[in-house]
């Protein structure tokens, strides 16, 4: 079980790493330092955008299927040895990043060349029918309630759940346990799951506080009948609210790593075993 939780972890680690690379560096660093280069072409800003997302749509996800997991493993002990194995967390995972991709490839298209010059289209400006069009603004709703709506709504149920559950659970065992020992012991079991309801809420706890601003201002556009912003415009409040979002977005997959490494052993463990490795493919590549 322990294995298990570790390969949603990794897995969660990897697509944080993906979105450092795709959307912070890949866009946000090259927007800022870079205006003016090949990956400002239409097409290529549009698949830059749409790598991003999906990227993002993943990683959310994850921390959903990694807390239902949680769930599973500490609420449904007779569903947890059907669900609760290597293959299924395979196969959610596979199937979250496949449909992932899928959802977010429509996004490619709701870009416009915003100039052309000797025939070359130019950066991205979203198109004024994806604000009027019905099909585009109820993807675009469908995008938004897909994530981060329903995560919110998912983790905070299933963390509820899982709480209540073991706040009975610990008062059977320690009632039980008294009574047969007729004093109160450490419980190995309730420390374990105790350790892993403390992972479980600095994960979702922080994707909650911190998609927070982002979720607040999608709906600051749709109630207002306002557009989102493809510029720089400093002097607009509703820009200052998009941007702190996006930013307190990203912090939130920066962040992520360093709870998996402050709270499971095991998981600094591998991550050592991983910095030893690559430092040891650099010293043989240098002695060759």
């Amino acid at each position: 079980m322990r294995s298990l939780q570790m390969y949603y972890l990794m897995s969660m680690a990897v697509t944080d790493l993906l979105v450092v690379i795709a959307v912070v560096i890949l866009n946000r660093i090259v927007d800022i330092y870079f205006p003016v280069s090949f990956m400002f072409i239409t097409p290529v800003c549009s698949l830059r955008s749409t790598i991003s997302f999906a990227i993002l749509d993943c990683s959310v996800w994850l921390t959903v299927t990694f807390t239902f997991d949680r769930f599973m493993a500490i609420c449904c002990q007779k569903l947890k040895i059907k669900y609760c194995t290597k293959r299924m967390a395979m196969q959610v995972t596979g199937t979250v990043s496949t449909l992932s991709c899928l959802k977010n490839t429509f996004r490619y298209f709701i870009y416009e060349p915003l100039r052309i010059i000797d025939n070359v289209p130019w950066f991205c400006s979203i198109k004024p029918i994806f604000y009027t069009s019905p099909a585009w603004v109820t993807y675009d709703s469908i995008h938004r309630i897909l994530t981060p709506c329903l995560p919110f709504i998912l983790i905070l149920l299933l963390n509820a759940l899982t709480v209540r559950h073991i706040r009975v659970a610990s008062k059977g065992r320690r009632r039980l346990r008294a009574h047969s020992n007729g004093e109160t012991q450490s419980d190995p079991e309730m420390e374990k799951r105790r350790n892993s309801i403390v992972l479980l809420f600095c994960i979702s706890g922080s994707f909650i506080l911190l998609y927070f601003v982002l979720l607040i201002n999608f709906l600051y556009v749709r109630i207002a009948n306002l557009k989102y912003f493809s510029g720089s415009n400093f002097n607009e409040s509703n820009f200052i609210l998009q941007e702190a979002g996006y930013m307190l977005q990203l912090l939130s997959f920066c962040i992520n790593p360093f709870i998996y490494a402050g709270t499971q052993r095991k998981f600094r463990e591998e991550l050592k075993n991983g910095v030893k490795y690559s430092l040891s493919l650099i010293v043989k590549l240098f002695k060759c």
